[in-house]
Formats: C-alpha cells, structure tokens, sequence
C-alpha cells in the first residue's frame, strides 16, 4: 500500500535512509540525520506541497519517496527531483517501482513538468532499471564527483517529463 508519509512514519524513514547513508551510495551524505532533521525536512516539503509518499508492507513502513525542488532560481519551479528510499529487507519486490509510479503521479496532479533523477553512483544498476522502467530516458553522467566509501563516485543523470511536459507552457 503506497500513501502519503505522516509525523508518524519518521521513525521508518530514519532507519531506512540511515542504512542508505550508512551502507550505500544512493545518497551521498556521509552521516545519516536524526529523527528531529528528518522532520525538518519532511516538514519543509510538505509546506510546498511536494510529494512525500510510503510504501507499507505488512503493517510496517517498507520505503519511502518524495519529490523535491530541483535548484532553488524561479525558472525551475516546474521542475522536481526525485529520491525514491526502500528498506534493506524489501529491495526486489517492485516497492521503488510502485513509489515511484505513484510520486510520478502526484508530481503531475500538482502541475510539475519535468522530474530529474540524480542516481548516486553509475553502479546502482536496480535504481537506474526502475527509472528506465518508469519512462526516465538517461542524459549524462558527472564521472568521479563524489568521495565515499575510499572511492570516486560518478552519478547519472536520467530526466522524465510530466503531464503535458514542455509541449505548452504550464
């Protein structure tokens, strides 16, 4: 069952992203934030009305997604980034597929046109499968940009439009 996250979820969505901080290359974050930043976060969404949505799996939050500002200047308020977050025990069961279809969806019922991907890490072969997937065609790849884990990291660039895209103005 996807929906949109609550307060309540923040607890999941910590231990979530903080394994993916800890253990992986999808965020390039180098220590994971508490509880209270998470909430920030959350809460600084939410007051834009982006959309910030989890997957539940047996009564337990499973993954989470959200869209977010994609740069901060004005001429890009059509514009989102996605972060698509799924728990250690639930990869390979089509969550980050179902959450990203869904966070596709509310990205366009809100009137945003285009959806960018930054995968963190040319290797993560499942992140950049689903994005393909879900209609992500790729448009570049900034080679050795982050340090972690005693090693450069490259990140892919993949792009999706909304809606009507830029076929006519929003």
């Amino acid at each position: 069952m996807i929906r949109p996250a609550t307060p309540a979820d923040i607890p999941a969505i910590t231990r979530i992203y903080a394994h993916a901080v800890e253990y992986g290359t999808a965020s390039f974050e180098l220590h994971a934030p508490d509880e209270a930043e998470m909430t920030r976060r959350m809460n600084d969404l939410l007051s834009r009305d982006f959309p910030y949505l989890v997957a539940e799996s047996n009564g337990a939050v499973a993954g989470f997604a959200y869209a977010g500002p994609y740069r901060a200047r004005p001429a890009y308020r059509f514009t989102v980034e996605n972060s698509v977050y799924i728990a250690p025990d639930a990869h390979r069961r089509g969550l980050g597929k179902a959450l990203l279809e869904e966070l596709i969806k509310a990205s366009e019922e809100r009137g945003f046109r285009l959806m960018i991907a930054v995968i963190g890490d040319s290797k993560q072969a499942a992140s950049i499968g689903v994005h393909e997937a879900t209609g992500f065609k790729h448009v570049g790849i900034f080679e050795n940009i982050g340090y972690k884990f005693d090693r450069w990291l490259d990140t892919v660039l993949m792009q999706r439009a909304l809606g009507p895209g830029a076929s006519k103005p929003p």
